[in-house]
């Protein structure tokens, strides 16, 4: 007798996709090949190309070029500070400051791409973007952290606030490693944001730095 068996579809398991990941200050040699590696672990939502000091025409051609790799890896690409540039490219959004501009603007500018805001650690500044139409909010810094070392701290506590009063996705900013995001995910975060400890990690080379985040 002759048994038959079915064939199993072995499929790859999927991490969720929980990390909005930011660029370094500088984009330095070797910056795609990481990135590529990286993008390709699969748990980063967003990418957010944050260059500060430098002429838009650089930006272009640095977020043109990275552009190919987050839609290689269907990874959402957000610019900083500038509408112009997110439509130049073809982002899929981009994310003001409380100083970056008019979110009301920026949505009549960008239609129907993502916009994103960063509300510190007020309740105030998260009320206000929800009316005006914000995609997401972002609270923090919750840490000291390298990218933004003055920046204004945030208490946990918003993050549970939000949770229950904002019906919008939340980020996490802010000293994030990989012995506390669990915490801030807890707390009501959908996203966590991460930077340096993935490009400026003196012991794990990117691509082994974000498999910590799973």
């Amino acid at each position: 007798m002759v048994r038959k068996f079915r064939k199993r579809s072995c499929s790859l398991v999927t991490l969720k996709k929980f990390v909005y990941l930011i660029s370094p200050k500088k984009i330095y040699k070797g910056f795609y090949e990481d990135l590529t590696k990286v993008l390709s672990v699969n748990n980063v939502k967003f990418f957010q190309l944050r260059l500060k000091k430098i002429k838009k025409v650089n930006i272009i051609k640095v977020a043109t070029e990275i552009r190919k790799i987050t839609k290689k890896y269907k990874v959402k690409l957000i610019i900083n500070d500038h509408p112009s540039i997110s439509k130049i490219i073809n982002a899929d959004g981009c994310h003001l400051g409380q100083k970056d501009g008019s979110i009301i603007n920026s949505k009549k500018y960008l239609k129907k791409r993502i916009i994103g805001v960063t509300c510190h650690n007020s309740k105030l500044l998260a009320k206000i973007a929800v009316q005006n139409k914000a995609d997401y909010l972002a609270f923090g810094s919750f840490y000291k952290s390298k990218l933004k070392p003055n920046a204004k701290r945030a208490n946990m506590n918003i993050l549970k606030w939000a949770k229950k009063n904002i019906k919008k996705p939340i980020v996490a900013i802010g000293g994030i490693n990989d012995s506390n995001y669990k915490k801030f995910i807890k707390s009501g975060a959908k996203y966590i944001a991460i930077s340096s400890y993935i490009w400026d990690n003196p012991k794990l080379k990117p691509e082994i730095a974000i498999r910590k985040f799973k």
